[in-house]
């Protein structure tokens, strides 16, 4: 991997011979140096560079106008205005105009490595933005609006694959908030029927006697108020498919109704004396258990083995913590453009803390908090104190677990939290290989070298994960 490039501006040789001296002693970067803005420029157009440190104050082309120009043609490239104290105003106009930050002259050396390290890191943060907007608009990591690297995910991917390319009845399962109707939409589209109607019935929010006209239709005078025939959803759905979510919450009338749809493939309009031909395909989805309801009585087994003929089951978020960081940054941008907000970023301390959360309402719950971050964040940049403001998660497990920051320096608060975060997660890999790494690097996305390196980083053992003989 490349390293990190730094532009210094500055039209004093002196500044530049000082500030290359003495940054190149404490920052693992490269550094270039330009003495006008036109050198800048053609720097910039040459070279892959991660931050300028632009003066203000130069003959000719001054900081202003190149940070006007730079910001026309390399927008996300992230650039510090250096000034003197006389034109602090300028400077902070500088900011309103897309400076990241500024810096006063003299310098402090220890204050002017703390602020380049942090524009760093969100050069890095807009890098890995950028990769992660890549791979959620494009290959098997955007599909069909489903989002997910890991393992467990592809597996889902495949077998939608599998199943559209049939016409059989799909039962998809998984809890609640983990995109079983993308799923069914999924389905849908990469069958032979994509061309047709999909329609999707939300089952637990109509009573069971409109459900059923809605689904089956009626003639007119079937009941008070039929003053004409209706069609039902089944036979607008005709050549299509027709998606039953949450088909668990449905009635034991319903579900009588709907096998012999299964069956027959016929369904009877409330009343009529006639059947009615449809050729649908049914995808249906439940978050219950549906053998524990036949056990109650609340579920009819020939209808459950009806629709579990080809089965897809969604992981819950908290089984795949990998997806995470792709699944915020694709739904952060998606959110942002949305509420036609200016851009900003997931620090790297909040996306260890979404890893580390239960998330009991899954994909739909971290859309929720995704935009209260874009709404609330003060700053271009998320933090996890952000989040914690606004009460949000204030319930999850994971708080409780979050070390506590209270008067800590930056550095010294994001090891910390890295620390716990690594120790929970990669124990967690480790117990479920039992103590196999080799395993652990494969389900968690990592070269094993990688992994031994931050298991060395933060004393994590993989024999305190083996079976003892």
């Amino acid at each position: 991997m490349s390293k990190t490039e730094i532009l210094i501006v500055d039209d004093e040789p002196d500044m530049l011979e000082m500030l290359k001296r003495s940054l190149s002693a404490d920052l693992n970067c490269r550094l270039s140096t330009a003495s006008s803005a036109e050198s800048a420029l053609r720097t910039l157009s040459d070279s892959h560079i991660d931050l300028a440190l632009i003066d203000i104050k130069m003959p000719e082309m001054d900081g202003l106008e190149l940070l006007e120009l730079i910001k026309r043609k390399w927008p996300d490239l992230t650039v510090i205005m250096m000034t003197g104290y006389g034109t602090i105003d300028t400077a902070v106009y500088a900011m309103k105009q897309g400076a990241y930050d500024f810096i006063t002259k003299p310098f402090d050396h220890e204050a002017l490595l703390l602020r380049l390290e942090k524009a760093l890191e969100r050069s890095s943060l807009l890098a890995e933005n950028r990769r992660l907007k890549k791979s959620s608009d494009t290959g098997r990591e955007g599909f069909y609006g489903m989002v997910g690297e890991s393992t467990a995910m592809q597996r889902v991917f495949e077998t939608i694959q599998m199943v559209a390319a049939t016409d059989f009845t799909v039962l998809i399962t998984g809890e609640s908030g983990t995109g079983k109707d993308l799923a069914s939409r999924a389905v849908h589209k990469l069958s032979l029927r994509r061309k047709n109607e999909f329609i999707s019935v939300n089952c637990p929010t109509v009573p069971e006697q409109i459900l059923e006209s809605e689904l089956f239709g009626y003639k007119k005078g079937a009941f008070t108020h039929a003053t004409q025939n209706k069609t039902g959803l089944f036979q607008q759905a005709d050549g299509g498919s027709i998606f039953l979510d949450e088909i668990g919450d449905v009635s034991p009338t319903i579900q009588t109704k709907l096998l012999r749809v299964l069956q027959e493939k016929e369904i009877k309009p409330l009343g009529d004396t006639r059947t009615v031909k449809v050729d649908v395909r049914i995808i249906a989805s439940t978050n219950q258990d549906l053998k524990q309801k036949i056990r109650t009585g609340l579920f009819r087994e020939d209808f459950y083995y009806r629709l579990n003929v080809l089965p897809i089951e969604i992981p819950p978020l908290r089984k795949r913590p990998e997806d995470i960081p792709l699944i915020a940054n694709h739904l952060f941008e998606k959110h942002r453009k949305r509420l036609n907000k200016p851009e900003k970023i997931l620090s790297p301390e909040l996306m260890a803390f979404f890893q580390q959360c239960q998330w009991e309402g899954n994909v739909r719950e971290l859309e929720n908090l995704i935009v209260q971050s874009i709404l609330f964040s003060p700053s271009d940049t998320v933090s996890p104190e952000d989040i914690r403001q606004k009460g949000s998660l204030k319930n999850s497990a994971a708080w409780s677990d979050i070390p506590d920051f209270q008067g800590l320096p930056y550095k010294t608060a994001k090891e910390k939290l890295l620390k716990t975060f690594n120790r929970s997660y990669i124990g967690d890999l480790l117990a479920e290989t039992g103590g196999n790494v080799t395993r652990a690097a494969k389900i968690c996305g990592m070269e094993r070298q990688a992994l031994q390196q931050v298991m060395r980083r933060y004393a994590i053992s993989a024999d305190d994960y083996r079976k003892k003989n």
